[in-house]
């Protein structure tokens, strides 16, 4: 079975020897996504909200790239450094997954690639033919 891939243009891709996101069949996997900017940069210094609504957008951009949407996703992971604004994530991820919620985790890491990042988010959709 072929594997569809998608580059988001990451230094750290090609650095670490990774892709953005794979399809492979039905499901599609999509690797532990940063709050940054096109231009590599921090999006949105401190403000955990934020960074997971950014999180989210590059990481669906990736899965639309590959065929699927929103409705789609049935886990994420969310890393973060400071589970006390757990509220913050909380909500971001609640207001796209809301009305079809996927199973989740979300845990405290030491650190992130950037010190001043302050959640990475992986997602796994699957995507049933009718």
């Amino acid at each position: 079975m072929d594997d569809s891939k998608v580059f988001s243009g990451s230094p750290w891709e090609k650095e670490v020897g990774y892709c953005r996101a794979v399809r492979r069949g039905n499901l599609i996997m999509v690797s532990g996504t940063a709050p940054v900017e096109p231009d590599g940069s921090t999006h949105a210094p401190g403000d955990a909200y934020a960074q997971t609504r950014r999180c989210f957008e590059i990481a669906l951009t990736a899965l639309h790239d590959l065929g699927g949407g929103v409705e789609h996703v049935v886990r994420t992971r969310m890393y973060t450094t400071d589970i006390k604004r757990w509220h913050d994530y909380g909500r971001a991820h609640r207001e796209l997954f809301g009305e079809n919620p996927p199973v989740t985790t979300m845990v405290e890491v030491k650190n992130l690639i950037s010190s001043d990042m302050l959640i990475e988010i992986e997602l796994e959709a699957v995507i049933l033919e009718a």
